[in-house]
């Protein structure tokens, strides 16, 4: 009897003793809170309103000029080149798509100064005439573009224009060993066309750099008048070079240069003891 009792009460503490110790090993599993809800973000359709401004540097390729001497059946050529000028642009235009934009664009050409010579006759006596004046012209294009792609924000792009050029001659002075003569310059519009090549770079949403190139064709006319037995006289146009650059700004639509897609906090799990 007695040594029922003492092993019952072993057994009672051995068990009081075990109870805390499976309680200490006891660990309550972690609780995960559910991930936060992800956060879709759509860009916009591209497409859009958009105005630009432009800054050049061009050179004109001069295609010498007739002119009658004396009458009507006896021309002379007058030879000479011009130098390069800056111009300044603007426009306003419209992105269809991706890959497709139209503008309307209209460029200041400043003064470019004219450097030529003439060879003929003073009387029965051979002669060369030093011959100076200056041009300047708006051109005036409506341009379509196809864009290439956009890479990293760059999107090169081709394209094309025609229109039409007004052409401002200034006066022609001819010197003949200090003999000047000076004819009237003339004024006149004529039909143009142009081809350009460039890429573009995202700066913001709204606002891309602009850098090509275009070539522009600007048909002949009327240069110089009558005076002193000469003129009146005709140039045979000119192949313009340019090297452009310029923003783009979109007020309406989408450019295509979307921000980054906001990202989602997802917080980290969280474990209770």
């Amino acid at each position: 009897m007695f040594r029922l009792g003492i092993a019952g009460l072993a057994a009672v503490l051995a068990s009081s003793v075990a109870l805390p110790a499976l309680a200490a090993d006891y660990v309550e599993p972690p609780v995960i809170e559910a991930p936060a809800e992800q956060v879709v973000y759509d860009a916009p359709n591209v497409g859009g309103w958009y105005i630009r401004g432009d800054i050049d540097y061009h050179w004109m390729d001069f295609r010498d000029a007739d002119y009658i001497t004396g009458s009507p059946g006896n021309n002379g050529t007058l030879d000479g080149d011009l130098k390069g000028a800056m111009s300044l642009g603007a426009g306003i235009g419209y992105q269809v798509n991706d890959y497709f934009r139209v503008d309307l664009t209209g460029d200041y050409f400043f003064e470019s100064d004219f450097d030529g010579s003439t060879s003929g006759f003073c009387g029965d006596l051979p002669c060369t005439s030093s011959d100076s004046s200056s041009v300047e012209a708006f051109l005036l294009l409506a341009n379509a573009y196809v864009d290439l792609g956009t890479y990293n924000g760059f999107t090169p792009y081709v394209g094309a224009g025609i229109g039409g050029a007004y052409v401002k001659w200034d006066k022609l002075s001819n010197d003949i060993d200090g003999d000047v003569t000076e004819h009237d310059g003339d004024g006149n519009w004529r039909f143009a066309y142009a081809a350009m090549a460039g890429v573009s770079y995202c700066l913001t949403d709204t606002t891309k750099l602009d850098v090509g190139y275009r070539f522009s064709r600007i048909e002949g006319g009327r240069m110089f008048g009558y005076a002193n037995g000469g003129g009146p006289g005709y140039d045979n146009g000119f192949n313009t070079h340019e090297v452009r650059a310029g923003l783009r700004y979109q007020f309406s639509g989408s450019n295509g240069c979307v921000a980054p897609a906001p990202v989602a906090y997802e917080p980290p799990p969280v474990y209770k003891q």
